[in-house]
């Protein structure tokens, strides 16, 4: 029985994916519930059966979803929006994290600093939900490359920042130097480690294909740059984006010291390897949203109404702060940014970490732990449905618009790149962002 349903989840991911094309109904809503009805409600699957693999499973799903997007991220793109990108997501995450704060100490019994650790962990946004959607949407560059970055960045953020806490609690005190040391020297040294490894697998690539079988090798190879990453104390996430990013752009690399080490002459993928990934990362995203459907608690019910209100006002911040900033960009350019904000793996993989620091040292070193946990688990679910509910309403507009581009400025220097400014005379097809 079990194989007929992982059979049946294939094709109902495909139905769903068609249905999003024409009826504009989001296909991670309809994997949620599916994962909803044979969890939660008939019981068919409990999450304590997924406990050893769950984990493992949803990283898989992260790291190949980043390195799938990094492949088909055009460099010149992310080139001209990469300072506004930045400003944007620090103050994006500043914002979201100050929000959660502020309403779980009023409507939790939390102490202050195990509300900001649950701000930090929610405040990012979810890369295996937002570029899945925003593939499925007809936007601009613009707004394509910010929210794909945005997604990397902020997962980041919240595992150092939420770490940093973490570390807080166990030696008394937070260190607000140190935290943004960790965050700068993880995002520097993951993207140096997925470059240089994406210099050398593209140089040996036209040689690794003479191998017999040997489509698989560069995601195996992906898998052993996001274990270095990781064992390094770094993301591993972030180095498989930027190893994706050499692969789909190597001509950007080819730089002449390389041909004294021998690693000139870069080959980009063809185009059946690119295919194969997609496959690949197609059947673990149908997956992985099934999972995060049977995840969801529906047996805390305090829990999930504070998660609803944290959620909803996390949309608004957005919206008000996507407002002031990209005032004279086009309404969908603003719309699409300012809904997509929903939480996934970063954040439901640490809300586990403060009760395991719990157990693991015997004592209650973070109090609430279990409320962070479950009120974490709701902000998810919520968030998801916030804004697959959103991108149902608002899919027609931005298939109208997605090609508009206005001039005009916005209220934060270099964020105007973004999300206002001037049409390129030139503009790269979004298909191939």
């Amino acid at each position: 029985m079990t194989y007929i349903f992982l059979g049946l989840l294939i094709f109902c991911a495909h139905l769903f994916n068609a249905w999003f094309s024409k009826r504009r109904i989001p296909d991670v809503l309809l994997l949620m519930l599916i994962g909803i009805l044979v969890g939660p409600v008939s019981g068919w699957v409990k999450p304590e059966q997924l406990n050893d693999v769950g984990p493992v499973f949803a990283s898989l799903t992260l790291l190949f979803i980043l390195f799938d997007s990094g492949i088909d991220m055009r460099l010149d793109v992310v080139r001209r929006y990469w300072t506004g990108v930045v400003q944007v997501t620090f103050l994006s995450f500043v914002l979201s994290m100050a929000t959660v704060t502020v309403i779980a100490f009023y409507l939790t019994d939390l102490e202050l600093k195990a509300c900001m650790l649950l701000g930090g962990m929610v405040a990012g946004t979810a890369a295996a939900i937002v570029i899945p959607l925003v593939r499925q949407m007809k936007v601009s560059d613009k707004t394509r490359v910010t929210l794909v970055l945005e997604s990397a960045i902020s997962g980041v953020l919240c595992i150092v920042i939420s770490l940093a806490f973490i570390e807080g609690y166990k030696l008394g005190n937070v260190s607000i130097g140190s935290m943004l040391g960790r965050v700068f020297a993880s995002i520097l040294m993951s993207l140096i480690i997925g470059l240089v490894a994406g210099i050398v697998w593209s140089s040996f690539m036209e040689r690794v294909r003479k191998l017999q079988n040997s489509m698989f090798l560069t995601p195996a190879f992906v898998f052993i740059i996001y274990g270095i990453s990781e064992a390094l104390g770094y993301s591993g996430a972030i180095s498989a984006l930027a190893f994706g990013l050499v692969l789909g752009n190597p001509e950007y690399f080819e730089m002449s010291f390389l041909k004294k080490l021998k690693l000139h002459d870069m080959t980009p993928l063809a185009g059946t390897e690119k295919s194969f990934f997609k496959e690949f990362v197609f059947i673990l995203k149908t997956y992985f949203f099934v999972y995060i459907g049977i995840c969801i608690p529906f047996t805390n019910t305090t829990a999930l109404a504070y998660g609803a209100i944290i959620a909803a006002a996390l949309f608004v911040v957005r919206f008000i702060l996507v407002l002031i900033v990209g005032k004279n960009n086009t309404p969908v350019d603003r719309l699409t940014v300012s809904i997509m904000i929903p939480k996934g793996l970063v954040s439901a993989v640490l809300a586990s970490v403060p009760e395991q620091v719990n157990n693991a040292a015997g004592y209650t070193v973070i109090p609430g732990a279990v409320t962070i946990k479950y009120v974490t688990y709701s902000i998810i679910f919520c968030s998801i449905i916030i804004c697959s509910i959103l991108v149902l309403f608002t899919s027609k507009q931005t298939v109208k618009g997605a090609e508009e581009l206005t001039e005009g400025s916005g209220v934060l220097q270099g964020a105007e790149d973004i999300l206002s400014g001037e049409e390129e005379k030139d503009p790269v097809p979004a298909e191939s962002v």
